[in-house]
């Protein structure tokens, strides 16, 4: 007669499972859901390849820039850090790394890993910037968007 209980016990136990497996990608999306819906309409991509894409490059500009103009960045965008995390890591970051001391279009080379393993080709990367710097402007004054768009040249 316990049987029952068990079987319940282990539906609960898997179900919570499944929802745990799943709660990177939705606690992104709500940590910013208007950027995220912003993206996902712009350039017509998931809500996970928004919230992964747009982590990468804002943590591609916080090693950019000084943490004192992050920090304004970062106040333009709610759940930043949510983001952030959503995005996978860049597989070879020692071939890229070189890249970003080069100058124009190869500093963003180091985020086209992530994107890869987002589902997205790199000229996507390109196709990210301007809807971030956007959002930020539209959030936290061009002086604000200026300093991100600086860091993601």
């Amino acid at each position: 007669m316990k049987m029952p209980g068990v079987v319940l016990g282990l539906v609960v136990f898997l179900s919570s499972v499944g929802g745990w497996a799943q709660s990177p990608a939705t606690d992104a999306s709500a940590a910013s859901p208007e950027l995220v819906g912003m993206l996902t309409k712009a350039l017509s991509v998931t809500p996970a390849q928004a919230s992964g894409g747009a982590g990468a490059l804002f943590g591609l500009a916080k090693t950019r820039l000084n943490p004192a103009d992050f920090g304004k960045v970062a106040e333009s965008v709610p759940g930043i850090d949510g983001l952030m995390k959503s995005a996978p890591a860049a597989s070879s970051s020692k071939g890229l790394a070189g890249l970003g001391s080069v100058g124009g279009m190869s500093g963003l080379a180091s985020v086209a890993g992530p994107f890869k393993k987002l589902g997205m080709s790199p000229d996507m990367i390109a196709k990210f910037v301007p809807v971030l710097t956007k959002f930020v402007g539209a959030k936290g004054g061009s002086d604000t968007a200026s300093l991100l768009a600086g860091a993601l040249k």
